[in-house]
């Protein structure tokens, strides 16, 4: 076989001009944010609908053991004993919302209730099937895409060893990166030794002028072995990282600053937090904060539970895998 034929698919070019390849990797960042958001809408799609087929599996075969049909069977085992939603539950509804419905009580009251009564029964639905899941075992194969992303050693925390490493593109003055970083200290309490956090930059400078200095000045503070208490220390106030607050936050958590100092002015992590950038663009991220969790992406500042079910996967995959 020719050399060309031994081309994986990826590596093959995309076209040629003039003699000259093209390849994936020539279309630019941009792309590869699309790709990455398309994957990610075609897998949540196919999530959905999987999660409601296994549910209407799950339905079928309680109600087949029970001579019932599945209406019958969950008109019985739930919609019978969810109960209606109350005035007094509507009516608080209303009144956390009443600035933004902007119409008198009376007038949407009916129509609150259908709402509040749906997602109630939906919820009783879902407790029901999480039941049935423990009498019919669910195997999902359905695996979500994943993106291999590199890390800094000096920037890792949790243990080196963890089967499950979350990759975070952040920037010190952004206000929803502050914010998850609660979240992301649960994690790594309650998964100890079984998940890393691993720290790389991500500044977005045309609406956080000083989040490139600060990511510059952090890679400092690691050459003395103090990166994640500057990172902590940073995180405190996003609004605070003029060059005076970098000061303040350096001498609170012990460093050195003549050095640090010689070393910001060095500008010698210029390149590397470029890099960062680079690779967080590569790899289709277009804010922050941003997360791969063993390659799989989630966006956002999300809460605890969307962390929990990419690593409880991650997991119980390796556990099915044997490693």
């Amino acid at each position: 076989m020719c050399a060309a034929g031994l081309l994986s698919a990826a590596d093959a070019p995309l076209a040629t001009v003039g003699g000259s390849p093209l390849y994936e990797s020539d279309l630019g960042s941009g792309l590869q944010s699309r790709l990455l958001s398309l994957k990610n809408q075609e897998y949540q799609l196919k999530s959905e609908a999987l999660e409601n087929a296994i549910n209407d599996k799950l339905a079928e075969l309680e109600a087949k053991s029970r001579g019932l049909t599945r209406e019958k069977l969950l008109q019985q085992e739930v919609d019978s004993k969810a109960g209606e939603v109350s005035e007094a539950e509507v009516r608080a509804f209303y009144e956390s919302q009443s600035a933004r419905i902007g119409r008198p009580f009376e007038d949407v009251k009916e129509d609150i209730w259908k709402g509040l009564q749906q997602l109630k029964m939906q919820s009783a639905r879902g407790e029901y099937y999480k039941k049935l899941r423990a009498r019919y075992p669910v195997t999902v194969n359905l695996r979500p895409p994943k993106t291999e992303v590199g890390v800094d050693p000096q920037r890792i925390r949790g243990d080196a060893s963890a089967p499950v490493t979350i990759v975070e593109f952040s920037d010190f003055q952004c206000p929803f990166c502050q914010r998850v970083q609660a979240t992301l200290r649960e994690i790594l309490d309650k998964y100890k030794g079984k998940v890393r956090l691993a720290y790389r930059d991500f500044p977005l400078e045309q609406i956080h002028p000083d989040a490139r200095n600060a990511a510059e000045t952090s890679r400092c503070a690691a050459e003395q072995g103090k990166f994640w208490e500057f990172h902590d220390a940073l995180f405190t106030n996003t609004r605070k990282l003029s060059r005076n607050d970098l000061a303040a936050h350096a001498t609170t958590v012990g460093l050195d600053t003549k050095k640090l100092d010689a070393c910001v002015a060095s500008g010698k992590y210029k390149q590397s937090v470029q890099q960062d950038i680079d690779a967080a663009l590569e790899s289709g991220v277009d804010g922050a904060p941003a997360f791969f969790i063993n390659g799989v992406f989630l966006n956002g500042a999300q809460p605890f539970s969307a962390f929990e079910k990419i690593i409880e996967d991650e997991l119980a995959g390796q556990k099915r895998a044997g490693l």
